[in-house]
């Protein structure tokens, strides 16, 4: 697999979050992005590579204009009011970004309005009229075909708005073949790569134009004034997708510029498609290298539920740092979830990670270091004979390390975080295992000092993997085992696997204390709730007599979205043994693997005829387990006194097509 950069073979390494939308304060969702940026900078910086952080806002378009008027504030007003709280939560939770850029700085505008001039004239963008579905708040057209219901927004289900106006267009259709090459050539250059397949099916079903510029609003960057479009402002995406370079100084100084590309764009995968698609076209057009990877991590809920204002279960990121630590927040967020895929944010779940792998695991070995040390050895200790009596435990702590680089580059972080941890559980093993209580008292003090020694190095070793992501909690870790965090020593005792020599232990306040309850209010439990301004627009504007629809359980249309539905490709069925109900499937719905479902359909299907055919799979649904069998999905059916029927396509469908 292709890396980010590897240790022998990389200077600079750029690094970027998404500018984020000033329309709302940050959420969890930011603190998760912006901390998996903060904590590949600071692992980059410790390995000895020139590293650039970039992180900043994204602050012009429609829906600020809007929200600002709601406010009685100008758009620069509210844009630098929200900026203001990002850049001070970022601060709070020492970020190191190396530049905090804002798309209302002047040298951006003035980098953006180059980049304009330069497609225009390579003849990549051309002046038109544009007629179509314009979405406010996802600042984003769509074609009639991609509506729900002919009138609201595929992604946020909000309600579109008919535009008709002069624009000027950039060549999308253009880069189509360019895009897919650059897709199949480079196939880590979308991570996870199940993503990436969603993208090129995308690509393939054909692009067209995209409308980069408005006349409607006045809240964006000025055109070239080469171009004498008064009137004109730049699409926001164009706008903001920029920053990327500008804030190395393209288009004014570029004075970093060599840091260019991007080694990884950090993204949620709600904006993944502009990343994927926009982003590395308005660079083939400027004749500027592709990034070399775009990583797009899934979303988070609490609890179980989706998160939003109206049910008042949104995590702010600020009071749990706070309440529980930030060190041990970056753990929870990095740690929980693999990358790409949903996480679920819950106190419990937060509190358990706290008790038994920082307390218990890590906190606790440093506890035993620092009492047997002090007991037996005056906090005086000596590696010079833990080759003699420990080669089997060092043998297996290089050997994990020896995979832990690719994880991380490979944005594996959470499974980084597991072989860590194995590390940690050499050294807890080791203790039970050689008793160096009754090691002192039969008077083997070597191989006493010698098993303590292995517990410091153990922990040293730990205490540099992790300084990234929890580097308060490891200066004092570091601090009490006389440790320097630095370049030379990541080199001597992670690379070359070199021991420390003589080490003075120091006493160090319990760092994880037990936590017994939660610490944070709980949200009320409830139904959905949708505040009334939000389910107007799908209400019936004449008043109808009611349906009588069986006792069913009404949802609203935003609640519906909530579920993941994919066409799939049977390409494997079998029977399960001693069931007589359930086969075992693999079934394609275009990601990195085949999905197995177990499904309770034997008794009107055989396995043979279903090879090669489809089925509509909610594809969104927590693994299950159906005989001792994981299942990773549910497919579709109806069922009457005829019999059971899957739910099919009425033509086929490419393998992952989304069903809305």
């Amino acid at each position: 697999m292709q890396e980010i950069c590897k240790q022998d073979s990389c200077k600079n390494v750029f690094i970027t979050t998404p500018i984020y939308y000033v329309n709302d304060v940050a959420h969890i969702g930011h603190a998760y992005t912006t901390i998996i940026a903060d904590m590949l900078a600071r692992y980059s910086r410790l390995v000895g590579h020139n590293t650039y952080l970039l992180t900043g806002t994204d602050e012009h378009g429609q829906k600020i204009a809007q929200s600002a008027e709601a406010r009685n504030k100008t758009p620069k007003e509210y844009a630098d009011e929200i900026s203001g709280k990002f850049k001070a939560l970022w601060d709070d939770f020492d970020i190191s970004y190396n530049k905090f850029i804002r798309t209302t700085d002047e040298d951006h505008k003035i980098g953006v309005q180059k980049a304009f001039l330069e497609m225009y004239k390579k003849g990549d963008i051309y002046k038109d009229e544009y007629e179509g579905f314009y979405c406010v708040p996802c600042e984003t057209f769509y074609p009639e075909s991609q509506l729900v219901d002919e009138q609201f927004c595929p992604e946020c289900a909000r309600a579109t708005i008919v535009v008709k106006e002069e624009s000027y267009f950039f060549r999308l259709s253009k880069y189509e073949d360019k895009l897919l090459k650059w897709y199949e050539d480079n196939p880590d250059c979308i991570l996870p790569r199940a993503k990436k397949n969603e993208i090129v099916n995308f690509v393939k079903n054909g692009l067209k134009d995209l409308s980069i510029s408005r006349t409607s609003f006045d809240w964006g960057v000025k055109l070239p004034q080469e171009m004498n479009e008064p009137k004109h402002v730049m699409y926001v995406w164009l706008d903001a997708l920029l920053n990327y370079t500008t804030a190395l100084g393209y288009g004014t100084n570029e004075e970093n510029m060599d840091f260019w590309p991007a080694n990884i764009h950090l993204v949620g995968k709600d904006i993944l498609r502009f990343h994927a698609i926009y982003w590395p076209a308005f660079l083939m057009s400027l004749d500027l290298p592709l990034p070399k990877h775009i990583a797009a991590h899934g979303w988070w809920t609490r609890d179980g539920e989706k998160m939003s204002k109206s049910k008042g279960n949104v995590v702010n990121p600020k009071e749990v740092a706070d309440a529980y630590g930030l060190d041990a927040f970056r753990y929870f967020l990095l740690r929980e979830v693999p990358f790409g895929q949903d996480g679920d944010f819950s106190q419990k779940a937060l509190i358990d990670r706290i008790n038994s792998d920082l307390g218990n695991d890590l906190g606790n070995l440093l506890n035993r270091i620092s009492g047997m040390s002090g007991k037996y050895f005056d906090f005086k200790v000596s590696s010079k004979d833990v080759e003699k009596f420990h080669k089997k435990e060092l043998e297996e702590i290089n050997s994990i390390i020896s995979t832990l680089e690719d994880y991380i580059y490979n944005m594996q972080i959470n499974k980084y975080l597991e072989e860590i941890w194995k590390i940690l559980t050499i050294g807890n093993k080791a203790i039970n295992d050689y008793e160096p209580w009754n090691l002192m008292k039969d008077g083997k003090t070597d191989e006493a000092m010698a098993l303590v020694a292995l517990i410091v190095n153990i922990v040293s070793i730990a205490a540099l993997l992790l300084d990234s992501v929890m580097p308060h909690k490891i200066k004092e870790i570091a601090k009490s085992l006389s440790l320097e965090i630095s370049t030379e020593n990541y080199n001597k005792f992670i690379l070359n696997s070199e021991l420390r020599e003589d080490i003075t232990v120091t006493k160090v306040e319990q760092l994880f204390p037990r936590i017994e309850e939660l610490k944070l209010e709980q949200p009320a439990v409830s139904d959905v709730t949708v505040l009334q301004k939000d389910v107007s627009k799908y209400e019936a504007k004449e008043e109808l007599e009611p349906l009588d629809i069986d006792g069913a359980n009404l949802i609203t249309i935003d609640k519906f979205f909530e579920t993941t539905i994919k066409i799939g490709t049977i390409i494997e069925a079998v029977e399960v043994p001693k069931s007589s109900k359930l086969l075992k499937l693999k079934v394609d719905l275009g990601e990195n693997r085949p999905r197995q479902i177990v499904a309770g359909i034997k008794e009107f299907y055989s396995a043979e005829e279903l090879i090669g055919t489809q089925a509509c799979v909610v594809a969104n649904l927590k693994p299950a387990k159906l005989m001792g069998l994981v299942s990773e999905g549910m497919l579709l059916a109806a069922k009457d006194e005829n019999g059971l029927s899957l739910l099919r396509p009425e033509k086929p469908k490419t393998s992952g097509t989304k069903i809305s």
